[in-house]
Parts: C-alpha cells; sequence; structure tokens
C-alpha cells in the first residue's frame, strides 16, 4: 500500500505499488517521502476525488496482534470490509521471559551450591497469582498512534 497526496498534500485514497510505479514513470507523481512511502500526485485535487471512508480494525491477540487498514463500502443490506494493508505486531513478552531465563540461569551457575535445607522454608503463598504484562496493550496503542500520526501527517 502505498499512501497519495493531492497537489495541494492533501490525502486521498492509497493506491498499489504497482500503480504508484506507473504514475511515477508517467510523471503523473512525485516521492514525496520515502518512510513510510509516499507519492504526491501533480494533478489531483480533493474536490475532483471521491474519497472513500477507511478505519483501522485491531485483533488483539497474547502473542501477536492484527491489524488491517479496511475501506467501508456501505450496501444496502450491511457494510462490507475490503482490506487494504494488513499488519501482524509481535509481542515481546515471550522474547522477555526467555532472555531473563537466560540471566537467571548464568547468575546460578556463579553462585556456591547451597545445601537442600536452605530452600525448605521458600514456598509460594496460597492463591498468589503473577501480575500479568501490559506490553501487548502498550505496543497496540503505539502502532495505533503511529498510523494515526501518519494519517495526520498527510492531512497536513
Amino acid at each position: 500500500m502505498v499512501f497519495v497526496l493531492d497537489k495541494h498534500k492533501k490525502p486521498l485514497m492509497p493506491c498499489t505499488p504497482r500503480r504508484a510505479r506507473l504514475l511515477l514513470e508517467q510523471k503523473r507523481a512525485v516521492v514525496h517521502q520515502l518512510s513510510p512511502f509516499i507519492i504526491r500526485l501533480k494533478d489531483r485535487e480533493v474536490a475532483t476525488c471521491t474519497l472513500q471512508p477507511v478505519v483501522l480494525k485491531v485483533d488483539p491477540g497474547s502473542r501477536i496482534t492484527g491489524m488491517a487498514l479496511v475501506r467501508v463500502e456501505g450496501m444496502p443490506d450491511a457494510e462490507v470490509h475490503h482490506a487494504l494493508h494488513l499488519a501482524e505486531l509481535a509481542h515481546r513478552g515471550e522474547d522477555v521471559r526467555e532472555a531473563l531465563g537466560k540471566r537467571a540461569t548464568r547468575r546460578r551457575r556463579r553462585r556456591p551450591a547451597l545445601p537442600a535445607t536452605a530452600f525448605r522454608q521458600s514456598t509460594k503463598a496460597q492463591g498468589v497469582v503473577a501480575p500479568q504484562p501490559a506490553q501487548p496493550h502498550r505496543q497496540c496503542a503505539d502502532l495505533g498512534q503511529t498510523i494515526s500520526a501518519v494519517g495526520a501527517r498527510l492531512a497536513h
């Protein structure tokens, strides 16, 4: 998906990379920004174009969060969503847990061995549950803010 601006730098509907390449070859567009890749059309204005509503859909998961940028098409009986861009966000929770486990193992190797009686008193309190990390929700919020910021930059 390639973001598109009109000649006054107002956002238009995104297009495919193939269409963007053709527009650039025909000299109807110029590269406005490289990351994310944005082109600016030389011969279009927002007033002459028909824009469709675009919505960001989020599917939060425990290990991976799915995101989709969809175009909403209103039908007489229901709304139809057409995917413009799909993305997956892998949470770092499992990687952090593995890294902490490795660090703890290395730390244990440096310590001298203790007698077995030293571990008898250490028990977990009954009914205590470990807190759940808020990391996946923060990552989703950060990515949503980034996408919103790109949309806001396109609007200016």
